[in-house]
C-alpha cells in the first residue's frame, strides 16, 4: 500500500445517520435513511482563512476555522435531525398514528432554547463551577496551581461528559460514524483504492480528530491562563486577581487558546511519528476509543459517498440521490 499523502487535505464529521466530508471547496452530507437509501446534499464552499491573508495568518486562523465548523456543524446536525424526522413520521403514519406537527417558528424557537440551555451548561461546567472550586479550597493567590487545578476539573468534566453520552444508544450510532469518517480519511490519505473493505482495514483513530483538537484546548488553556494570571496580578492589579474578572478574560482569551490549539494540531498531524508529538497526542487519541466505535459497511459506504462528493471524485458507483438544499 501507498504511504504517500496526498497534497489536499479533507475532514468531516458524523452526523445523525450519516457524514459530513469538507474538501477543499465544497462541503457534501451523506445520509442513510431508514429504508437504507442514501441521500446525498453538496454545497460549495471556501473558508475566509483561503480568501483573506490576514484571517489566514497563523493563530487567528485557528479561530476563525473553528468558528466556521461551529457554524456548519450546527448546520449539518439540523439538516440529519430533520432527515431523522422525516423517517420517524413516516414509520407513526405506518403504524396509523398521527405525526406529529410542528410550525418553523415553533421549532426555531426550540432550537435556539437548546442552543442557550447549552452554552448556559458549557458555561457552568467548564467556566465558573472549575474556578469557584480552585478558589473555594484557597488557590486564589497561587495562579499555577489555581489553572492546574481548574484545567483538571475540566477535562475530568470533559471525559466524564463524553463516557456518559456514549451510554445511548443513538450516541453510540453516532460514534460509529465518526469511526467511518474516520476509516475513509485514513484511506484517502494512505493512496488507498477506497474499496468498503480496504478502507474497513484501517483504524477509527485519528490524529486530526475533533477530541484532540478538545484535548489540546483544555490542555494549553493552563499554560496561557497560568501566563495571562501571573502578568495581570504582579504587573496589572499588584494583588490577587478576583474570580469573577479572571473569568472574565480567560473567556477574552479563547480565541487565542483555540488558535494555538490549531497550530499544535496542525503541526502534530505533520510529525505524528515524533516522540514529543506522541506523546502530546496521547489523551485526545486515547479518548477517540471512547467517541468513535467500529462502524459496519453501510456506514463506511455513507463517509466514502461524502468523501467522493466533497473531493469532486465519482460516486456513480454507489446508489446515491443528489438533494437539494
Amino acid at each position: 500500500m501507498n504511504e504517500k499523502k496526498p497534497e489536499i487535505a479533507v475532514g468531516g464529521q458524523a452526523v445523525i445517520e450519516g457524514v459530513m466530508m469538507r474538501g477543499p471547496d465544497s462541503l457534501a452530507t451523506a445520509i442513510r435513511r431508514k429504508d437504507g437509501s442514501l441521500e446525498l446534499f453538496v454545497q460549495p464552499f471556501v473558508s475566509k482563512t483561503q480568501k483573506s491573508k490576514i484571517l489566514g495568518l497563523p493563530i487567528l486562523r485557528g479561530f476563525v476555522s473553528l468558528i466556521e465548523m461551529m457554524i456548519i456543524g450546527v448546520k449539518t446536525l439540523t439538516l440529519s435531525a430533520n432527515r431523522a424526522e422525516l423517517d420517524i413520521a413516516a414509520e407513526e403514519a405506518a403504524k396509523g398514528k398521527k405525526p406529529k406537527t410542528s410550525s418553523k417558528s415553533s421549532s426555531k424557537a426550540e432550537e435556539l432554547l437548546s442552543f442557550v440551555f447549552a452554552i448556559g451548561l458549557a458555561f457552568l461546567l467548564f467556566g465558573f463551577l472549575p474556578y469557584k472550586l480552585a478558589d473555594w479550597i484557597g488557590l486564589s493567590k497561587q495562579n499555577l496551581y489555581f489553572n492546574l487545578f481548574a484545567g483538571g476539573i475540566r477535562i475530568a468534566f470533559f471525559v466524564l461528559y463524553v463516557w456518559l453520552i456514549s451510554l445511548m444508544k443513538d450516541i453510540r450510532r453516532l460514534f460509529q460514524y465518526h469511526g467511518a469518517e474516520h476509516k475513509n480519511i485514513h484511506a484517502y490519505e494512505k493512496d488507498s483504492n477506497l474499496q468498503i473493505a480496504d478502507i474497513q482495514s484501517f483504524t477509527t483513530i485519528h490524529p486530526r480528530c475533533g477530541t484532540s483538537f478538545m484535548f489540546f484546548v483544555l490542555l494549553i488553556s493552563i499554560l496561557i491562563f497560568s501566563v495571562v494570571d501571573t502578568l495581570v496580578s504582579v504587573f496589572i492589579l499588584k494583588a490577587q486577581v478576583p474570580l469573577l474578572l479572571r473569568l472574565g478574560y480567560h473567556l477574552l482569551l479563547i480565541p487565542l487558546v483555540s488558535g494555538v490549539s490549531y497550530e499544535v494540531l496542525k503541526f502534530s498531524g505533520r510529525n505524528i511519528n515524533h516522540p514529543l508529538v506522541k506523546l502530546m497526542t496521547w489523551p485526545g487519541m486515547g479518548l477517540q476509543h471512547i467517541t468513535t466505535r467500529e462502524p459496519d459497511d453501510s456506514m463506511v459506504e455513507t463517509a466514502l459517498v461524502a468523501m467522493k462528493a466533497a473531493l469532486k471524485m465519482d460516486y456513480s458507483e454507489h446508489n446515491v440521490t443528489l438533494m437539494q438544499g
